[in-house]
Parts: C-alpha cells; structure tokens; sequence
C-alpha cells in the first residue's frame, strides 16, 4: 500500500517504494486471486489484461489503506522531531516489512534501528531483503522474538541497546489482534525498559468497535474486520479512548496526543488530493514515559 501510494497516488505524503520491491511474487498473485474471486466473471474478463491494476485496485479499495499510509507518516514524523531532540535509538515493535532502515534520511543515520518481530516474519524479511541484494547499514539490529513468550524489556537487554538513553517506540498496525492484557503488558515493558521521557507511537481500534455490530460502524470497518478474520488473524481487542490516559498512566506512560484517522487525514491530505478515506474507529497515540523530562519536544 505504502508503494502504490508513492507511485500513483498524485500528491504522496509517503515517500516508500520499497514494497514494489520487497513483497513477493507469490503475494502479489494472492492478492490477484483475492481481488479476482471479489468480481463478477464478466470484470474477471476485462481485468485478465491488467494484472498489476488488479492488485492496486484492490489495495486502493481496503478501508486500511489511508491507514497505512497515515499511521508511517506520523510515526515518521513524531521520530524525526526526537531525533533532532536527541534521540539515538529507534525500536520498531512488530516492524514486520517496514522500510525505514532502508530509507533512512541524512539527519536520522547516526540513530541505532531496532527491528523486533516474530522470527517467521523477520525471517522471511532478511530472505526477501538477501534475494533483492539489500544490503543493511550496521546499525540496523534484527531481534527476533516472540512476545507472547518473552517479554519487550528482556529482548531489548540482549541487544546493544541502551536503557540509559532516549529512545522512540514504534507500534503500529498490532494491537488490534493481540488481547487486552499483552497490549498492557507490551506498553509496560517499554516504560520499564526505556528512559524517561522516551516516546512511544502506537495505533488501536476504539473499544467501541467491539461492543457494537460491526456492520453499524459501516462497510469499510466490516469487511476489514471480515477479511483479516477470513485468514486467520482476527481483530480481538482496543481500548477506549476516553479511558487511554489513565490506563497509560498505570503502566507508567503520559499520553501526549490521540487521534482518530479522519484527524490524521485532515492532518496530511486536508484538500483530498490523495482520495484519502479515513477508516472508523481506528487511531494512533503518541506516550511519553513517565519521570524525569530532560529531553525531546515538548507535550502537543
């Protein structure tokens, strides 16, 4: 999605092309397959002779689409105003095929990546990167683990990280499908493990989601929460964001900003410029760790 937003959508706010690059062949044509049953046998017909519009229409057509492309921009955005605070480390929580070491700009390389993920994923990320003759900077440092056994503090303390200095947390597009108490658990670790005043970016579905018919928050939310269940990775929890300061404020994080995805859309494709639709109860926030403040912007 990141890749076809930098490539055809007329005014980018995303510059990430890596996923024309990086994603599979034999993704591609699953996706094809998926958007190809979702038609008519006539489209079928006229479609045959575009495979590769097949798929953008597809991903264009996800109601995660401005989504994914909103969520990376913040973060991104959010990470760079650290760094020129004076942060020097960055750990992508469940960073799956993101691409910011690989698009890093000038003012951010002397900062330290942290890529934790689920070592299936990670691994099939390094396979893709070594077919595409991808070359990773030193800096860059792969963990893989899997959280559900053991903990984001105790990966981080095997690693060259360093606790005693700032970092920025990202955690985007996971919450959802882990339950209540290990988004907790995961939000905790990084207010046990990093300095104060370090920053986490996270996205979640309001809680609200969850105790209504998914069809009364409209189509967009319904089929995404269709399709992400049709293969096997249900949405299964969120929080409430009326509630969210507090419950941060329990495992030791200051919430700094919440937003929802019309916010973010208004934020970056005010005159629509990009067709941008936001998806319902979907949103980001921005924590800070709790303490001592000694660096970093200040509070939005």
């Amino acid at each position: 999605m990141r890749a076809l937003h930098t490539r055809a959508d007329p005014a980018p706010i995303l510059i990430d092309p890596w996923g024309d690059r990086l994603v599979s062949d034999s993704t591609r044509a699953a996706i094809r397959q998926r958007a190809l049953a979702a038609m008519t046998p006539e489209a079928q017909v006229v479609a045959a002779d575009s495979p590769r519009s097949i798929v953008d229409d597809w991903l264009r057509g996800s109601a995660a689409y401005a989504t994914v492309i909103t969520r990376s921009r913040y973060a991104e955005d959010a990470l760079h105003a650290a760094v020129s605070g004076g942060v020097r480390q960055y750990v992508l929580v469940g960073a799956g095929f993101d691409s910011y070491a690989l698009r890093t700009p000038a003012a951010a390389r002397h900062v330290e990546i942290f890529e934790v993920d689920h070592p299936a994923t990670q691994g099939l990320k390094r396979q893709r990167l070594a077919e595409c003759g991808v070359t990773v900077p030193d800096s860059v440092h792969f963990l893989a683990a899997d959280l559900a056994d053991e903990t984001l503090d105790a990966v981080l303390s095997r690693s060259a990280f360093r606790p005693a200095e700032p970092a920025f947390f990202s955690w985007l597009g996971v919450t959802m499908y882990l339950p209540r108490e290990a988004n907790l658990a995961t939000l905790a670790a990084v207010a046990r493990c990093a300095r104060a005043g370090s920053e986490i970016v996270f996205t979640y579905i309001d809680q609200e989601a969850f105790r209504s018919d998914p069809g009364s928050e409209g189509g967009s939310l319904a089929a995404l929460q269709q399709s992400v269940k049709s293969v096997g990775e249900p949405f299964l929890s969120g929080f409430d964001p009326h509630a969210l300061a507090q419950e941060l404020l329990a495992v030791g994080l200051e919430l700094q900003e919440d937003l929802a995805d019309a916010d973010l859309v208004q934020r970056y494709d005010a005159h629509g410029a990009n067709g941008l639709r936001p998806a319902s109860r979907s949103r980001i926030a921005r924590a800070r760790v709790a303490g001592r403040r000694g660096f970093g912007r200040r509070s939005a």
